[in-house]
Protein backbone atom coordinates (compact mmCIF):
# COMPACT_ATOMS: atom_id res chain seq x y z
CA UNK A 1 0.00 0.00 0.00
CA UNK A 2 1.43 3.56 -0.96
CA UNK A 3 -0.11 6.93 0.84
CA UNK A 4 0.51 10.56 -0.49
CA UNK A 5 0.39 12.97 1.73
CA UNK A 6 0.26 16.26 0.26
CA UNK A 7 -1.06 19.96 -0.07
CA UNK A 8 0.64 23.21 0.55
CA UNK A 9 3.90 24.66 1.53
CA UNK A 10 3.79 24.57 5.41
CA UNK A 11 0.93 22.95 6.50
CA UNK A 12 2.75 19.52 7.94
CA UNK A 13 3.26 17.20 5.44
CA UNK A 14 6.17 15.92 6.97
CA UNK A 15 4.99 15.44 10.32
CA UNK A 16 1.83 13.87 9.20
CA UNK A 17 3.92 11.44 7.03
CA UNK A 18 5.78 10.48 10.31
CA UNK A 19 2.84 10.25 12.42
CA UNK A 20 1.27 7.61 10.00
CA UNK A 21 4.04 5.83 9.79
CA UNK A 22 4.81 5.49 13.24
CA UNK A 23 1.05 3.73 13.56
CA UNK A 24 1.32 2.01 10.57
CA UNK A 25 4.47 0.51 10.55
CA UNK A 26 5.59 1.81 7.10
CA UNK A 27 8.74 3.88 5.26
CA UNK A 28 8.71 7.59 4.40
CA UNK A 29 9.95 9.05 1.65
CA UNK A 30 10.83 12.17 2.13
CA UNK A 31 10.92 15.60 0.42
CA UNK A 32 14.46 16.71 -0.71
CA UNK A 33 14.83 19.51 1.47
CA UNK A 34 18.05 20.39 3.56
CA UNK A 35 19.74 18.55 1.02
CA UNK A 36 18.83 20.33 -2.08
CA UNK A 37 20.97 23.09 -3.59
CA UNK A 38 18.93 25.13 -5.39
CA UNK A 39 15.52 25.59 -3.01
CA UNK A 40 17.86 28.53 -0.91
CA UNK A 41 19.12 30.15 -4.17
CA UNK A 42 14.96 29.56 -5.76
CA UNK A 43 13.69 31.51 -2.43
CA UNK A 44 16.33 33.86 -1.92
CA UNK A 45 17.20 35.01 -5.53
CA UNK A 46 16.27 38.49 -7.12
CA UNK A 47 13.94 38.44 -9.69
CA UNK A 48 16.14 39.20 -12.42
CA UNK A 49 19.04 36.24 -10.42
CA UNK A 50 15.87 33.76 -11.28
CA UNK A 51 15.26 34.79 -14.88
CA UNK A 52 19.31 34.24 -15.64
CA UNK A 53 19.81 31.63 -13.77
CA UNK A 54 16.69 29.70 -14.74
CA UNK A 55 16.26 28.40 -10.50
CA UNK A 56 12.39 27.29 -10.83
CA UNK A 57 12.92 25.24 -14.24
CA UNK A 58 16.68 23.83 -12.43
CA UNK A 59 14.29 23.33 -9.07
CA UNK A 60 11.48 21.22 -11.29
CA UNK A 61 13.66 18.95 -12.82
CA UNK A 62 15.61 17.84 -9.34
CA UNK A 63 12.48 17.59 -7.11
CA UNK A 64 11.35 15.72 -10.67
CA UNK A 65 14.23 13.60 -10.52
CA UNK A 66 14.22 13.12 -6.94
CA UNK A 67 10.11 12.08 -6.51
CA UNK A 68 10.77 9.54 -9.53
CA UNK A 69 13.60 7.71 -7.61
CA UNK A 70 11.41 8.10 -4.21
CA UNK A 71 8.08 6.52 -6.44
CA UNK A 72 9.99 4.00 -7.94
CA UNK A 73 11.18 2.73 -4.69
CA UNK A 74 7.45 2.98 -2.99
CA UNK A 75 5.89 1.09 -5.73
CA UNK A 76 7.75 -1.91 -5.62
CA UNK A 77 8.12 -2.32 -1.64
CA UNK A 78 5.37 -2.75 0.12
CA UNK A 79 3.74 -0.32 2.83
CA UNK A 80 5.43 3.13 1.94
CA UNK A 81 4.36 6.64 2.60
CA UNK A 82 5.64 9.59 0.19
CA UNK A 83 6.26 12.75 1.60
CA UNK A 84 4.58 15.17 -1.39
CA UNK A 85 4.55 13.23 -4.96
CA UNK A 86 5.71 13.29 -8.51
CA UNK A 87 1.40 14.37 -8.84
CA UNK A 88 1.85 17.71 -7.49
CA UNK A 89 4.96 18.85 -9.08
CA UNK A 90 3.41 19.41 -12.12
CA UNK A 91 1.30 22.03 -10.33
CA UNK A 92 4.18 23.88 -9.01
CA UNK A 93 5.95 23.66 -12.68
CA UNK A 94 2.56 25.07 -14.03
CA UNK A 95 1.81 27.88 -11.21
CA UNK A 96 5.77 28.61 -11.90
CA UNK A 97 4.98 29.24 -15.57
CA UNK A 98 1.65 31.50 -15.12
CA UNK A 99 4.33 33.92 -12.92
CA UNK A 100 6.56 34.08 -15.80
CA UNK A 101 9.34 32.21 -13.91
CA UNK A 102 8.99 29.17 -15.90
CA UNK A 103 9.24 29.64 -20.00
CA UNK A 104 6.59 28.12 -22.01
CA UNK A 105 9.50 26.19 -23.67
CA UNK A 106 10.86 24.62 -20.04
CA UNK A 107 6.91 23.98 -19.68
CA UNK A 108 7.04 21.26 -22.42
CA UNK A 109 9.75 19.97 -21.72
CA UNK A 110 9.30 19.41 -18.39
CA UNK A 111 5.99 17.86 -19.62
CA UNK A 112 7.43 15.85 -22.05
CA UNK A 113 10.01 14.16 -19.22
CA UNK A 114 7.44 13.67 -16.91
CA UNK A 115 4.73 12.02 -19.48
CA UNK A 116 7.98 9.54 -19.91
CA UNK A 117 8.68 9.09 -16.67
CA UNK A 118 4.73 8.00 -15.66
CA UNK A 119 4.84 5.86 -18.80
CA UNK A 120 7.14 3.79 -16.33
CA UNK A 121 5.20 3.05 -13.72
CA UNK A 122 3.34 0.88 -16.30
CA UNK A 123 6.05 -1.99 -15.34
CA UNK A 124 5.77 -1.58 -11.77
CA UNK A 125 3.74 -3.59 -9.56
CA UNK A 126 1.64 -0.48 -8.48
CA UNK A 127 0.75 2.10 -10.79
CA UNK A 128 -0.65 4.71 -8.57
CA UNK A 129 -0.93 5.26 -4.81
CA UNK A 130 -3.63 3.97 -2.80
CA UNK A 131 -4.38 7.28 -1.56
CA UNK A 132 -3.72 10.59 -1.33
CA UNK A 133 -3.75 12.70 2.32
CA UNK A 134 -4.63 16.47 0.86
CA UNK A 135 -3.82 19.18 3.87
CA UNK A 136 -5.95 22.01 3.49
CA UNK A 137 -5.75 25.35 5.62
CA UNK A 138 -6.75 28.86 5.12
CA UNK A 139 -3.58 31.13 3.68
CA UNK A 140 -3.35 32.59 7.17
CA UNK A 141 -2.75 29.41 8.42
CA UNK A 142 -0.54 28.46 5.77
CA UNK A 143 2.10 31.53 6.51
CA UNK A 144 1.64 31.28 10.19
CA UNK A 145 3.25 27.37 9.88
CA UNK A 146 5.78 28.87 7.33
CA UNK A 147 6.63 31.20 10.13
CA UNK A 148 7.34 29.15 13.06
CA UNK A 149 9.10 26.18 11.30
CA UNK A 150 11.57 29.22 10.85
CA UNK A 151 13.69 28.14 7.56
CA UNK A 152 15.33 31.48 7.14
CA UNK A 153 14.90 31.16 3.13
CA UNK A 154 10.93 30.94 3.54
CA UNK A 155 10.36 34.63 5.54
CA UNK A 156 11.13 36.45 3.18
CA UNK A 157 8.32 39.22 2.64
CA UNK A 158 8.51 39.57 -1.16
CA UNK A 159 7.50 35.60 -0.91
CA UNK A 160 4.23 36.24 0.49
CA UNK A 161 2.32 36.89 -3.25
CA UNK A 162 4.66 33.71 -4.15
CA UNK A 163 2.88 31.56 -1.64
CA UNK A 164 -0.44 33.32 -2.15
CA UNK A 165 -0.60 32.69 -5.65
CA UNK A 166 -0.07 28.82 -5.27
CA UNK A 167 -2.42 28.52 -2.60
CA UNK A 168 -5.26 29.92 -4.61
CA UNK A 169 -4.70 27.42 -7.28
CA UNK A 170 -4.52 23.96 -5.12
CA UNK A 171 -8.15 22.86 -4.39
CA UNK A 172 -9.06 22.66 -7.86
CA UNK A 173 -5.80 21.39 -8.87
CA UNK A 174 -6.45 19.02 -5.70
CA UNK A 175 -10.42 17.94 -6.85
CA UNK A 176 -10.52 18.78 -10.40
CA UNK A 177 -7.68 17.85 -12.04
CA UNK A 178 -5.14 14.94 -9.63
CA UNK A 179 -7.57 11.67 -10.68
CA UNK A 180 -4.74 8.95 -9.67
CA UNK A 181 -6.49 7.87 -6.18
CA UNK A 182 -8.95 8.54 -3.70
CA UNK A 183 -8.10 11.51 -2.16
CA UNK A 184 -8.95 12.12 2.16
CA UNK A 185 -8.82 15.86 2.85
CA UNK A 186 -7.35 16.73 6.39
CA UNK A 187 -8.36 20.60 7.71
CA UNK A 188 -5.09 21.59 9.32
CA UNK A 189 -7.06 25.11 10.67
CA UNK A 190 -9.03 23.38 13.19
CA UNK A 191 -5.84 20.21 13.94
CA UNK A 192 -2.29 20.61 15.46
CA UNK A 193 -1.56 16.83 14.70
CA UNK A 194 2.21 17.71 16.28
CA UNK A 195 0.61 19.39 19.26
CA UNK A 196 -2.50 18.17 20.28
CA UNK A 197 -2.69 14.33 20.84
CA UNK A 198 -6.46 14.34 20.33
CA UNK A 199 -6.28 15.70 16.82
CA UNK A 200 -3.25 12.94 16.07
CA UNK A 201 -5.37 10.31 17.16
CA UNK A 202 -8.40 11.84 14.40
CA UNK A 203 -5.92 12.00 12.11
CA UNK A 204 -4.95 8.24 12.34
CA UNK A 205 -9.09 7.37 12.69
CA UNK A 206 -9.60 9.28 9.66
CA UNK A 207 -6.96 7.29 7.47
CA UNK A 208 -7.28 4.20 9.30
CA UNK A 209 -11.08 3.95 8.65
CA UNK A 210 -10.35 5.39 4.26
CA UNK A 211 -7.76 2.60 4.09
CA UNK A 212 -9.81 -0.03 6.10
CA UNK A 213 -7.07 -0.68 8.42
CA UNK A 214 -8.19 -1.97 11.57
CA UNK A 215 -4.66 -3.32 13.15
CA UNK A 216 -1.37 -1.46 13.94
CA UNK A 217 -0.11 -1.90 10.46
CA UNK A 218 -1.12 -1.93 6.83
CA UNK A 219 -3.01 -4.52 5.71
Amino acid sequence: MVIVVGGMIGLGKTSVSEIISEELNSQVFYESVDDNPILPLFYSSSDEEIKMNRYPFLLQLYFLNKRFESIKKAFVHKNNILDRSIYEDWYFCKKNMELGRISELEMSIYESLLNNMMEELRFFPKKSPDIFIYLKGSFDTVLKRITSRGREYELDKKLVSYYKHIWEGYDDWMYNVYDKSDVLTIDMDRMDVVNNETDRKELLKLVKDRLNVTSGSFI
